[in-house]
């Protein structure tokens, strides 16, 4: 006996803050009147977990648990039920958890439904069901609103594996099981059992399958019970055919001939499935026929509802059975000539493992055709079961190679890893190796210490050099931004040395549609240019950069095209640098690779950034971050988690910055991000700032920007300067700004930032002395004016107005704010447009757009609550009458204060009131 590890019973959430914020919402609303939710999910992805957690959290009153009583439930009415609720609950809100309330029989049901339906005459009761989600929801609930769990994503499976084992998993063992659990919860929690301590902690090879039959019936086993021969064949079909299909659902025809292959027409099939085109029904119809609850079915389309339940019928299937299922549709396949997937179901239906080289062979062959219109997800698992069949050792470990290069790019890191481990235990020539230590650092630059990545990527470059220096190119191409993540200038220097010219190689699979040449030209031209820039001579810059961008004209290549954006950002040409990221996503999203996707929205944000469209960039880094985290790519989500706290600086959004910066901060310490770092921490400073703290922005930025080992980002931190120096020279503390300002100059000069010239400006017209000011600050709005940007215009325009106000000139500084105040509404510097209405509100002037307009920028839930708070109702009072939490109440209201640049509830009061009068006024055509 090797024994298993022990679970802890109970172990914290993970990743449910949104299901759990819903029902929070429920529980709050029971204060003042009655609701319903519905929870569904597939098996092992906790509803019973939430319910659980929904009766623990809930104070108001009883809480009561009701179960499919067969034996007299099914015969109460609705309203029996809802008498039964109401005699419950008494003069207390009740709170009514019904777990699995799919198995409840059809009366039972729709009396539960109808009840849930009239909750209204009750009381205060609320109705928390949990429904399966593998299956359609029952119409009887189809009615009432739904909460919908879904799979943990890779940051939260990771934290659920470190909170149950304590951190012990081996990092190998730990891709296995996160890789296998794709993101159930429960699933990782019976794979973890599953294994001995020193199978956890890697002393010992752990048993193959890791999710075997086993363990994914003890999660969703009951989800099959109760099916029939003909059910079980038409889902075993199904899951086999998804197995070799691009996306989670097949053709229906498809499905109907290989079952009638499986069983040789002895049985009919459902309706659903035999007839799949009617003439009596347009094609996107449902189907009439007894189709297995299991299963949907959308023009044309079989899916289950669940990928759960679907590896659990193809693992629990009988071998023979499953065997034979591949074989059937093997041969409907290679009759409707689609050579790859026949293929692959032909080496699904041998029996036993021994190697079948060439089926192996023929398989890799068309793995590699890239004519063959495939996925990279598709083309990893074709490569990934060559490679299984293969017996010589070279070749097995080069085809789990190519898997592992295709499972990257399909942006699945956890599916690449454990492939280069089965190919390390293969002897390769340096080549293989090569091509292997590039996807591990290109895997650990995305999504682990880019320490580690520099390395693994410097071996590669080594290895690559003699049989493929193209590829070694890349290799120290993506070694140098792995030491730029890192904010390591001697090393980033030292890989972008100049190197043995990339001769042309062959292309391999996929990649063959680009010239080598052409690529590795770009890399090279990369190269020098990156150099010479981070050498400070910018002259020799200019031209290999200007013709990396200048390729994005003529590339295709998403990689090609990633290369343009970053040469452009380096360059300053944010305008370049977003037309190539644009094209860039577009085609990364064209070839389904999705790895690429996170990075290219990575570019477009620090464009948009660096252009002063705080907005757009936050557009294009909250999708960043939603694609990062699907990917595993935790190192490209913490830089679009710095991005969103920088755009979140600007408005009146303190929380949200601040969970950023942590989410940021937290990863960029643990894996040596730099760049991130310093971006988040500016963030953070640039938001206390804009709220008028200076000494704190100042300390802050001290560490970032002055001199010495805790210096910020080489490339990043002399783009803190201008807040720096604002936030010291209002704390008083002029004499720091002096070294640093000498420093931001020859940035200014450099030409490289299109906006530094006329920060350059400001800061000295912040430290000049009286006589000299005036002069400084129209110089930096005319070079604003050269550069663009709404913010950074409006930045200088209100440092003007506060200067003028406090020389005496109210008339001058009474323009200069109300066109800062213009500037930050429009681009949504919610935060500092407050400082600007503060700035005229002291000259006596009323900030414009101050009557009905003003209102106008609240959102409905803040229209409501400052037109309650006018009236005088407390944040209790609102919250319970809105029927939200008095959290809920008071975040809106500071933005509310914000967007109407108040600071009492008085003056909130006066807006309000103001702007019914300008609202009647424009109604009957009155006057002021």
């Amino acid at each position: 006996m090797t024994g298993e590890t022990t679970v802890p019973a109970a172990v914290r959430i993970h990743g449910r803050s949104a299901q759990r914020q819903e029902v929070r919402a429920l529980l709050d609303g029971l204060r003042t009147h009655s609701g319903q939710l519905v929870v569904t999910g597939e098996p092992g992805l906790g509803r019973t977990t939430l319910l659980h957690w929904a009766a623990r959290s809930f104070r108001s009153g009883p809480v009561l648990h009701l179960g499919p009583d067969r034996a007299g439930t099914a015969r109460v009415t609705a309203g029996e039920l809802l008498d039964t609720l109401r005699a419950a609950a008494g003069e207390a809100p009740l709170l009514v958890c019904v777990d699995d309330a799919h198995l409840w029989d059809a009366p039972a049901r729709t009396a539960l439904g109808r009840a849930a339906e009239h909750l209204a005459s009750t009381g205060r009761v609320g109705v928390l069901l949990s429904v399966a989600g593998h299956r359609a929801v029952d119409p009887e609930y189809a009615h009432l609103p739904v909460v919908r769990l879904d799979p943990l994503t890779p940051p939260q499976a990771d934290a659920l594996l470190d909170d149950v084992t304590g951190g012990a998993a081996d990092p190998a063992v730990r891709e296995q099981l996160l890789a296998e659990a794709e993101g159930n919860p429960a699933l990782l929690l019976a794979l973890v059992r599953r294994l001995s301590p020193a199978e956890l902690r890697g002393h010992r090879p752990p048993p193959r399958p890791l999710a075997d039959a086993a363990t994914l019936a003890e999660v969703a086993g009951e989800a099959l019970t109760g099916l029939s021969p003909d059910a079980h064949d038409l889902l075993l079909t199904v899951a086999a055919a998804v197995r070799a299909s691009d996306g989670p659902d097949v053709d229906a025809g498809l499905v109907a001939d290989a079952v009638r292959h499986l069983r040789q027409a002895s049985a009919p099939l459902p309706d659903a499935v035999r007839r799949p085109r009617q003439a009596s029904a347009p094609p996107t119809a449902p189907f009439p026929g007894p189709l297995p609850a299991l299963l949907a079915l959308a023009d044309d389309r079989l899916r289950f509802h669940g990928p759960l339940v679907r590896r659990t019928v193809h693992a629990t299937a009988a071998p023979d059975r499953r065997r034979a299922a591949h074989r059937a549709l093997a041969d409907v396949l290679e009759a409707g000539g689609r050579r790859l997937p026949a293929l692959l179901h032909r080496s699904w239906s041998l029996t036993g493992s021994s190697p079948a080289p060439p089926l192996a062979d023929r398989l890799a062959a068309v793995a590699a055709d890239g004519t063959v219109p495939v996925s990279s997800r598709l083309r990893a698992t074709v490569y990934a079961r060559a490679a299984e069949l293969t017996a010589d050792g070279p070749a097995r470990a080069e085809r789990y190679t190519a898997a592992a290069e295709q499972a990257l790019l399909a942006g699945r890191p956890d599916r690449a890893r454990p492939l280069l481990a089965a190919a390390r235990g293969c002897a390769a020539p340096a080549g293989v190796r090569g091509r292997a230590e590039l996807v591990r650092g290109l895997t650990e630059l995305r999504d682990g210490p880019v320490g580690d990545a520099h390395q693994s990527l410097l071996l590669a470059a080594s290895l690559l050099a003699e049989d493929a220096p193209g590829d070694a190119a890349t290799a120290a191409l993506a070694a140098a931004d792995a030491a730029w993540a890192a904010g390591d200038l001697p090393a980033c220097l030292a890989t972008l040395a100049p190197g043995p010219q990339a001769k042309t190689t062959a292309a391999r699979g996929a990649d063959a549609r680009c010239p080598t040449e052409h690529v590795a030209g770009a890399v090279r031209d990369h190269r020098v240019g990156m150099r010479a820039l981070l050498e400070g001579r910018l002259d020799r810059a200019v031209v290999p950069l200007g013709q990396v961008v200048e390729r994005a004209r003529t590339e295709e290549r998403p990689q090609g095209l990633l290369r343009s954006a970053s040469a452009a950002l380096l360059l300053g040409d944010v305008d370049a640098a977003r037309r190539a990221g644009a094209r860039a996503l577009a085609a990364a999203r064209q070839l389904g690779a999705d790895a690429l996707v996170p990075q290219a929205l990575e570019y477009l944000a620090y464009a948009e950034l660096r252009a002063g469209r705080h907005p757009q960039a936050r557009t294009h880094a909250e999708e960043g971050l939603r694609t990062a985290l699907r990917a595993g790519q935790r190192n490209t989500a913490a830089h679009h988690r710095a991005v969103l706290a920088l755009a979140a600086s600007i408005e009146e959004e303190p929380d949200v910055v601040a969970r950023h910066v942590t989410a940021a901060l937290t990863t960029a310490r643990r894996h040596g991000l730099a760049q991130a770092a310093t971006l988040a921490e500016w963030a953070a400073a640039r938001a206390d700032l804009g709220r008028g703290r200076p000494f704190d922005a100042a300390d802050r930025l001290g560490l970032l920007v002055l001199p010495g080992p805790g210096r910020g980002h080489f490339a990043v931190w002399r783009l803190a300067v201008p807040c720096f120096v604002e936030a010291a020279v209002l704390a008083g503390r002029h004499e720091e700004t002096r070294a640093v300002l000498t420093d931001f100059a020859g940035w200014a000069a450099f030409g490289a930032d299109p906006q530094a010239a006329a920060q350059l400006a400001r800061c000295h017209a912040l430290l000049a002395p009286p006589d000299r000011t005036d002069d400084l600050y129209r110089r930096a709005l005319a070079r604003h004016d050269e550069a663009g940007g709404d913010f950074e215009r409006a930045r200088t325009a209100l440092l003007y107005g506060k200067w003028l106000r406090r020389r005496r000139r109210p008339r001058e500084a009474r323009g200069r704010l109300g066109t800062a105040l213009a500037g930050f509404d429009r681009c949504g510097a919610g935060v500092w447009a407050a400082q600007a209405r503060g700035e005229l509100r002291a000259l006596g002037a009323a900030p414009h757009d101050g009557g009905a307009g003003a209102l106008s920028r609240l959102t409905p839930q803040q229209l409501r609550i400052a037109r309650q708070v006018a009236e005088g109702a407390t944040n209790r009072e609102v919250a319970l009458t809105l029927a939200v939490s008095t959290r809920t109440v008071d975040y809106h209201l500071r933005k509310v204060f914000a967007a109407l640049g108040v600071r009492s509830r008085l003056e909130l009061a006066r807006v309000v009131e103001h702007a019914g009068r300008a609202g009647r006024g424009e109604k009957t055509g009155a006057q002021p």
